[in-house]
């Protein structure tokens, strides 16, 4: 197969100054992307700024032959991720591959978490997809052309202890993603969810001695598929971990239909209602919201009329 490379396309990607970021932008650049390398620099926590690692990066990537340049806004807010994609447009003129890989943590169990550390999570995951996403969207769209990658966890599929902030904004990112692949799939745009696990200071403190490989390197080729034009899936969701890359999906169970219902008959049910032996998967794409209306509609075997409710 002959290589996958990005050649004259330009890229951003936020939180590339360490970890998995900066595998994104080097394998970009080493493919033949212009980089926008963004990073505030900043402690896992969000705390302070620092240029040096976005700007290490760059050196990496220039070093080797590929283009790159820096940008230090934070995407924590609409004026920061505005710059952030301002910074592509102005430099190289144009914008096809948006990443967002920022990432901060603040752990603490539910009963002690603040509505500070809630909102600072929130603002670089969640909000800072919509900050970055929200300005590059109509670029991608009257080009006809974008490739758009969010950034969720296994924290967001199905939560974990002490995280409450980052498990929301994970989650959040996955409903994001879905309505920008809907919105840009009459523009060519497409956009899809990594679901990474690698060996960054993310996972500082814990005893990872007896794990397998699991560095950026095998998180990054999954990503630049999806970031590349020859990718065939638009609001997907891709687990990359430990060599592993998997497709996650929302599944329903087909159910069970009754005229009407009391709380004892759902409780002799719930065997049945809970019985996931079929699956019933509702692709995003071309409309899983509608699809799914109408697959409960036709339980009652009553005929659905045109603008049956969409709510």
């Amino acid at each position: 197969m002959p290589e996958l490379r990005f050649d004259d396309r330009v890229a951003v990607v936020t939180g590339a100054g360490r970890g998995l970021g900066r595998a994104y932008a080097r394998m970009l650049a080493e493919r033949g992307a212009n980089v926008v390398v963004n990073d505030s620099g900043g402690a896992l926590s969000g705390d302070g700024v620092d240029a040096a690692p976005a700007n290490d990066v760059v050196r990496e990537i220039k070093s080797a032959g590929g283009e790159a340049a820096a940008c230090t806004e934070s995407v924590a807010t609409p004026t920061g991720g505005a710059a952030i994609i301002a910074a592509a447009l102005e430099r190289y003129g144009r914008l096809d591959i948006l990443i967002h890989n920022a990432g901060i943590v603040r752990s603490s169990p539910l009963q002690q978490m603040s509505h500070e550390d809630f909102d600072a999570v929130l603002d670089v995951h969640l909000r800072g997809a919509f900050h970055v996403v929200r300005p590059a969207f109509p670029h991608m769209c009257a080009s006809g052309y974008g490739r758009i990658v969010l950034t969720s966890s296994i924290g967001g599929l199905y939560g974990n202890h002490g995280v409450a902030n980052y498990a929301a904004a994970k989650a959040g990112v996955i409903g994001l993603s879905n309505v920008v692949a809907l919105e840009g799939s009459a523009h060519n745009v497409k956009c899809n969810v990594i679901v990474p696990a690698a060996e960054t200071r993310m996972a500082q403190g814990r005893d990872t001695s007896g794990y397998p490989p699991w560095g950026p390197e095998l998180v990054a080729p999954a990503v630049g598929w999806l970031a590349h034009e020859s990718c065939s899936i638009s609001g997907e969701m891709l687990i990359a971990i430990a060599g592993r890359i998997a497709r996650a999906v929302v599944a329903e169970t087909p159910g069970v239909y009754r005229d009407s219902w009391s709380v004892e008959t759902v409780s002799e049910q719930i065997d049945a209602i809970r019985d996931a032996s079929v699956p019933v998967i509702f692709p995003v794409l071309p409309n899983a919201h509608a699809d799914h209306i109408a697959y409960s509609f036709r339980m009652t075997g009553r005929e659905i009329r045109e603008g049956a409710p969409h709510g």
